[in-house]
Order: structure tokens, then C-alpha cells, then sequence
């Protein structure tokens, strides 16, 4: 092992130790590397230049256009979260599909991949199914064991349903890494990688993870299992009015397709689409919440309509040809106006509401801590290199036997035992620029490689000791469930996970059909 090696290994190893340790991760992330390259070039291991090209890299992040869609998004989440139109949703679901078992554990289920379409923020999601539905499914009779495993798992789709969080990131990172990688194997003109491209191989793999979860659902609530006691007494079921089923779903589903449909349609990029989500939730939000009349009530439905007329005018390519003082720039300017003025009017309303300021407060924490390890990793990257890791790394997939399949999976087996102890955001940023490019110079798909880091990073939040979803499970749940019983409900759920991912890697076009379809 030469000196650079031995350096190499002594930073991962306290890499590990710091973020471990409990200091923020940004810290540990860029401080471990950068104090490690230091003592290494008092013995000549590193050449203290590679430094120079931090503040570089730091403007590329700072100028990613890309990455200004992560606040708006989280925006977006957070406004819906604290507007409890989720809630709402979810006791009507409840009440069409019945307060039976299955009913329930079914409702959960959809209601789940509906609102991480919606939002997207795991630690809220868990926390108001656990408070909302917990007791319902218990009073139910499904059993302690399984309502915390669904709930669990049910809350984490929003990692893999777009628009997610972390397929925005993975899209930065992977159309990066797949680019240096294809012009170091030879090929100077890769079809680009995008988030759209992320978003469409996401979508059928993450119905299909649902339905996974269905079946089982199904299958241990059958009639007459041993594990499902009979409920207490029978539970009655509502009549939902249609106006009430329209009043709750349209709205958010509306958005939803704004924001998925403008992206996959071509006609905005992720960065506006992520725009027009926070816009939308703003209007929702400012609908349902505060008070100050009908006129504002009003006044912002008129300006969601406007939001939807601009989308419509983009959608069929009319709005950038058009001219200023022609019926459909007057149109467009009009709608413009009113989207403007219903805005702030629900931001007033939100606002009067005392919802505004924390929302806009968790935004800041939430983007503040993804960026800042999108900066620290930057560091780590640096470094690495300036250690010749990365040829490191190269040589050690090739000697891997099975050739890519097998450099394939090392990398899903370290980034699953990763899931244990990291969050995705650090997996995202420390494991796909180092590992990644072994497999990215190779004629696999870059979006069904993407699309299988994203489902394995969703076993991060299920898998213990530091499974995120169950600490947020275990703030809401009773004491009458343990934390054990807690760690033994998830099993079933992540077992399924690990399916998914292996009929993915069989069926590669289950992720890649859909972005070929659509954009090539």
C-alpha cells in the first residue's frame, strides 16, 4: 500500500467515525477530508494545489440552475403538510373505501403515494399517518405489528414517486458523473441525463412498489387470517358526497399534474415546474387556510384557474409566438396578473393564519442542510481525487468478477449497508461521484441506474439503527408498541423493497420505457 492509500483509507475511515460521532455531517464531510489532506502533504502525499479548485466548484453549485428547484420543491411539500390538506384527504379516503381492515390499511396505502406526489417530506408524512391513522387501524383490528410496518413504509414513497427530492439530486449527480464517465471510456457524445428523464423511469417502478405493498397487505388482512383479530365492533361506513370527493382530491391532483405534466410534457424545466408547485401549493394553502372572506376565497380560486390558463397557452406552444397586443398575449398577461394577486392574497391569508413563517422557516432548514452537504461534498470529491481514488477505485471494479453486473452490485450492496448508518442526501453526494462512474462508463442505462439507487436509498429510512421513518414512527406511537416490535414490523416491507429492486434489475424497460417513450 503506498502513502497516498494508506492517507486515502485513514479519511474514509474517519469520515465514517465523524459523521457517527454526531457532529452535523456537512462538518465531518468536508472537515475530515480537508484535515487529512493536510497532514498528508506534510509528507508529501498530496499536493495542496487540488484546493484551489474548491471555491470553482463551489460557484458551480451556486450557479446549477438545477438545484434551485430543491427549495421549491421542499417549499411545496411544506406548504401542504402545514395547510393539513393532507389530512383531510386522508379521512376521506378513509370514509369511501370503508372503516373496515382492509379498507383502511388500503386507504393508507393510496392515500400515501397520492401526498408524496404532493410532498414528498418523509418525517411529516410518518408523523400525521401515525397520529391520524394509527388509532383507526388499531381500533380496526389490524394488528400493532403490521400498522407500523405500513405506515413505516408507506410514508417513504415519496422518494421514489415524483417529484422527488432526492431524484432531483440524483438527477444533478448522475448527469454529471455519466458525462465525465462516457467521455473517459471514449464516448464524446452521450445522450444527456435529466431530472425529466428521472422522474418518467421513476414512475412505473414506484406504482409497481405500491402494488407490492398492496399484495401484502392483502394477503396477511384475508379473511380469516391468524394474525388480523376481529374488530371490536362493527365500523360504520360513510357516504361520501361527490362534491366533498372533488372538493378534497381535485385540487391537489390538479397541481400534481401541473407540476408532472409540465415536466414530462416538455414544456417547463424541472426548476419551473418546481415554480409553479410552490405558487400552487401557496394558492391551496391560502384557500383552506385563515380567514378573510369570501372575496379572497374567491380571488384565489379565479387565480388558480389563471395559473392553469398559462399552462394550457405553454402547453400548446402559443404563449412564446405570441404577440404582446394579441388576444393571447393580452390573455397571458391578464392570467399573469391574476396569478400575482391571488398569491398574495393566500400568502396574506397563510400568513394571518400563523402558518407562514414556520413553513418558510422549515424551508430554510430543510434546503440549508442539503446544500450544505452538497458543499462539503464537493470538498470530499476533491480530495479523493487529489489521493487517485478514483483510479483506485476503477481498478478495484475491474478485478470485480462479473465484469459491470458485478461492479453493479458492489455498488447497491455498499449503498444499501450505507442506508444503515446515512441519510440519502450524504449516500447521494459521498457514493455516486466516487463509485458511480465504474458503472456509468459502462452501456448500462444511466436512468435505470439512477432509478435503482433511488429505490435502494428508500431502505435507508426503514433500515435501524438510524432509519429515520421509524424515529419519526416511534415520536407518535404509544408505549403499548415497542421499539422492537417497531424494527420487526419493517422487515416484511424492506424484504419487498429488495424485490423491487430485483425485478428491476431483470426488467431493465420497466425504467427506461417510459423516458424513451416520452422524450427520445
Amino acid at each position: 500500500m503506498t502513502l497516498p492509500d494508506l492517507f486515502l483509507a485513514i479519511m474514509l475511515v474517519g469520515l465514517f467515525a465523524g459523521i457517527l460521532s454526531g457532529i452535523p455531517a456537512m462538518l465531518a464531510i468536508a472537515g475530515v477530508p480537508l484535515a487529512v489532506a493536510w497532514i498528508a502533504s506534510l509528507f508529501g502525499a498530496f499536493d495542496l494545489a487540488f484546493l484551489s479548485f474548491f471555491p470553482s466548484r463551489i460557484w458551480g453549485v451556486m450557479t446549477n440552475t438545477l438545484l434551485m428547484a430543491v427549495p421549491l420543491f421542499v417549499l411545496m411539500g411544506v406548504i401542504l403538510e402545514r395547510s393539513r390538506l393532507a389530512e383531510r384527504m386522508l379521512a376521506v379516503l378513509s370514509d369511501m373505501l370503508g372503516a373496515s381492515a382492509r379498507g383502511l390499511a388500503l386507504s393508507v396505502l393510496l392515500f400515501s403515494a397520492m401526498i408524496a406526489a404532493s410532498t414528498g417530506i418523509i418525517g411529516a408524512t410518518v408523523v400525521m399517518l401515525g397520529l391520524v391513522s394509527l388509532p383507526a387501524m388499531l381500533k380496526a383490528g389490524i394488528s400493532p405489528r403490521l400498522s407500523s410496518g405500513l405506515i413505516c413504509a408507506s410514508g417513504t414513497l415519496g422518494q421514489i414517486i415524483p417529484p422527488s427530492i432526492v431524484l432531483v439530486l440524483l438527477g444533478d449527480q448522475i448527469g454529471n458523473t455519466y458525462l465525465e464517465a462516457q467521455q473517459k471510456a471514449g464516448n464524446f457524445a452521450p445522450d444527456p441525463v435529466s431530472v425529466g428523464d428521472l422522474f418518467a423511469g421513476a414512475l412505473l417502478p414506484g406504482f409497481i412498489l405500491v402494488g407490492l405493498y398492496g399484495l401484502y397487505v392483502l394477503v396477511r388482512l384475508r379473511p380469516g387470517a391468524a394474525a388480523t383479530p376481529a374488530p371490536p365492533e362493527p365500523a360504520e361506513r360513510r357516504r361520501v358526497p361527490a362534491i366533498e370527493v372533488l372538493g378534497t382530491f381535485l385540487p391537489p391532483l390538479l397541481l400534481i399534474l401541473a407540476v408532472l405534466g409540465s415536466i414530462l410534457g416538455g414544456i417547463a424545466t424541472t426548476t419551473e415546474a418546481a415554480g409553479v408547485g410552490a405558487v400552487g401549493a401557496l394558492l391551496l394553502a391560502g384557500y383552506t387556510a385563515g380567514h378573510g372572506g369570501a372575496a379572497g376565497r374567491w380571488l384565489i380560486a379565479a387565480a388558480g384557474l389563471a395559473a392553469l390558463v398559462l399552462v394550457v397557452l405553454r402547453s400548446l406552444a402559443v404563449l412564446p409566438a405570441a404577440s404582446p397586443a394579441g388576444p393571447a398575449g393580452l390573455l397571458a398577461a391578464a392570467a399573469a396578473v391574476l396569478v400575482a394577486a391571488g398569491t398574495l392574497v393566500a400568502a396574506l391569508r397563510f400568513l394571518r393564519a400563523g402558518l407562514l413563517g414556520g413553513a418558510l422557516i422549515e424551508t430554510l432548514r430543510i434546503s440549508g442542510m442539503v446544500f450544505g452537504i452538497v458543499v462539503a461534498a464537493s470538498m470530499l470529491s476533491l480530495v479523493f481525487r487529489g489521493f487517485g481514488g478514483e483510479e483506485l477505485v476503477a481498478g478495484v471494479m475491474e478485478g470485480v468478477p462479473g465484469g459491470q453486473w458485478g461492479a453493479l452490485v458492489i455498488v447497491m450492496v455498499i449503498i444499501f449497508l450505507l442506508g444503515f448508518i446515512l441519510e440519502a442526501v450524504e449516500i447521494i453526494y459521498i457514493v455516486v461521484p466516487l463509485l458511480g462512474p465504474a458503472v456509468l462508463a459502462t452501456d448500462f442505462s444511466p436512468v435505470w441506474f439512477a432509478v435503482l439507487i433511488a429505490m435502494n436509498l428508500q431502505t435507508s429510512f426503514l433500515t435501524p439503527p438510524f432509519g429515520f421513518a421509524l424515529f419519526y414512527f416511534r415520536s407518535v406511537a404509544p408505549r403499548s408498541i415497542s421499539t422492537a416490535e417497531i424494527y420487526r414490523a419493517i422487515i416484511p416491507f424492506v424484504v419487498i423493497q429488495i424485490a423491487a429492486i430485483a425485478l428491476l434489475v431483470a426488467f431493465p424497460a420497466v425504467a427506461t420505457w417510459l423516458p424513451a417513450l416520452i422524450f427520445r
